[in-house]
């Protein structure tokens, strides 16, 4: 005897309860917390260079002990991920940097090679043992051919990868090069130096041009800020030397910040860069006009290593010899413009805070903008650049 089956009709009260149940069901439970920025990554050793992957959520790090660390950062809690850590390095690993397309990661150190990773593999892919005399300090990509190195001695060397020989030595300082950075056409060149100079190198006629006069203290950085009309060097002594584009015998001007040195600096935008310093504080600083304009962060009593800025401009990161890795929140600077007159000390002295991870930190990044600090500069005569009046 066949059975015959009941059909039961279903509500819309009993239909929406079940859909209801079901989310219940597969839903995570909502414990994950979102940051204002990732988690700070703790070492085992000081490192001593940061790069951003140029197109993703990937950080590398370079130590005193030769090891190479990639991570994959995150702002959900819990959820920094280190990817794979190499060793491959003898000694002090310098400086790394990711090619344009992020597949290759380069590292040189103080084994006086030049190292090129996989990064998703993590492995070895070219190593050029020697490739320099003395221990190489300063790294720049400059194309997806070529590189340039910079020792401690002062020796300049350009690369052409395809053939893993250099084309171009240089020895135009007398100390090591402590940074290169290349003009956005890659035709010049320029470097920084422990001997107080900087040095302009053509690279299309591959030949060296100029040093600039000798500066107080070593000069520890080099950035091409506000179109390329202007190049800002970092020094040891804490002042920002800048020179006009095509007028790099000579500083057009010159400002003191209130830090023992500047140690690295990283443009953020084209009037805004970043700037770390031995007393473990990360300033932002702007130029022309010439102004301090807060504190990013900082490193409570630890020199700064080094700072990089992400490949979306959201955050920047710093290390230090408290063998941390911190993130910046530093997108509100982008919004930030600075008034061309002078300003007055605030009475305490005290940074204005730009994040509230910075010391003194603020619900409202823009608040108090016009009582920010403004350390002690030279004046130089105004000019007229390019439309735009500046202090030259």
């Amino acid at each position: 005897m066949a059975t015959i089956e009941l059909k039961h009709e279903i509500s819309p009260e009993e239909e929406m309860l079940s859909v209801f149940e079901r989310n219940e069901e597969t839903s995570e439970p909502q414990t994950q917390k979102l940051r204002e920025t990732p988690e700070d990554i703790k070492q085992e050793a000081i490192i001593n260079s940061l790069a951003f992957h140029p197109k993703e959520d990937i950080l590398a790090a370079g130590d005193v002990d030769g090891d190479i660390y990639l991570y994959r950062y995150s702002c959900n809690d819990g959820e920094n991920k280190e990817l794979w850590s190499s060793g491959h390095h003898l000694k002090s690993c310098r400086k790394v940097a990711f090619t344009s397309d992020g597949e290759k990661l380069f590292s040189v150190s103080k084994d006086k090679a030049v190292h090129i990773m996989d990064v998703v593999a993590g492995k070895l892919v070219k190593r050029i043992p020697k490739a320099h005399s003395k221990p190489i300090n300063a790294l720049l990509l400059v194309d997806e051919n070529v590189v340039a190195t910079g020792d401690d001695e002062g020796t300049l060397k350009v690369w052409d990868m395809r053939k893993s020989t250099s084309f171009m030595s240089l020895k135009h300082h007398e100390d090591y090069i402590s940074d290169i950075v290349a003009d956005p056409a890659k035709r010049t060149l320029l470097t920084s130096s422990g001997d107080g100079t900087m040095g302009v190198i053509n690279l299309k006629k591959r030949r060296f041009e100029l040093l600039s006069e000798i500066q107080d203290g070593d000069l520890t950085s080099v950035s091409i800020m506000k179109h390329g009309r202007k190049v800002v060097c970092g020094s040891s002594e804490g002042m920002l030397y800048i020179f006009n584009w095509n007028g790099f015998g000579a500083t057009s001007d010159r400002f003191a910040l209130q830090a023992e040195t500047v140690d690295c600096i990283v443009p953020i935008t084209d009037s805004i860069l970043c700037t770390g310093s031995m007393d473990g504080v990360i300033r932002a600083v702007n130029i022309l006009p010439n102004r301090v304009v807060g504190s990013v962060g900082q490193h409570i009593g630890e020199p700064v290593e080094e700072i990089a800025c992400s490949w979306d401009k959201r955050f920047l990161a710093s290390c230090a010899h408290d063998q941390l890795i911190k993130f910046w929140d530093i997108s509100g600077l982008f919004a930030m413009r600075v008034n061309d007159y002078r300003q007055q000390k605030k009475k305490d002295g005290r940074l204005k805070a730009l994040s509230n991870k910075a010391f003194g930190g603020v619900g409202d990044f823009f608040s108090g903008l016009l009582d920010v600090n403004e350390p002690n500069r030279t004046e130089d005569s105004d000019e007229e650049d390019d439309g735009e009046s500046e202090r030259d």
